[in-house]
């Protein structure tokens, strides 16, 4: 029963501190967290951001610069709001991983490792794959012997084996 509830416990934390981590990002580069040099503002607007993308994207030609930007946020836009609601939630998760594992490898490429290991980056990319699997574990599980039932139960029964 216990182990049922941490299971629980882990993908609601496990969604919750994704979707915020992606939604964050884009309340960011339109002013919500204050306008650019504020202290909670990584890029306080969208002209910044867009040369933050530049930078991070430096491979890319910078014509393709502007649309990887809203490309980016459309992405994070939908993955947080999914993992949020939890629609379609394994799906999600593994976009989310595939995602963040863009950003990391762009980071990497363009700046060095320190950036993306600062920002937790990798750590994020490995959070949302390993979401994904769970509730793929939990799912399969949760339907192989009496049809479909909750979360806490797969978890009870994932925890027996």
């Amino acid at each position: 029963m216990r182990s049922s509830r941490v299971v629980t416990f882990a993908l609601w934390v496990g969604r919750v501190a994704l979707a915020v981590t992606l939604l964050s990002a884009v309340a960011d580069r339109f002013g919500l967290w204050g306008p650019y040099g504020s202290p909670r503002a990584s890029w306080g607007d969208w002209a910044h951001f867009v040369a933050y993308c530049g930078v991070v994207n430096s491979f890319a030609p910078k014509a393709l610069i502007p649309a990887l930007a809203w490309i980016a946020t459309g992405f994070e836009i939908v993955f947080g709001a999914g993992l949020l609601i939890g629609y379609k939630l394994e799906y999600v998760a593994y976009g989310s991983a595939g995602l963040f594992a863009l950003f990391a490898l762009a980071m990497t490429w363009s700046v060095g490792i320190k950036q993306p290991l600062s920002y937790s980056v990798f750590a994020d990319a490995g959070g949302a794959l390993l979401l994904g699997a769970l509730v793929s574990v939990v799912k399969r599980e949760g339907r192989s012997e009496r049809g479909s039932y909750g979360v806490a139960d797969a978890g009870a029964r994932w925890a027996e084996d």
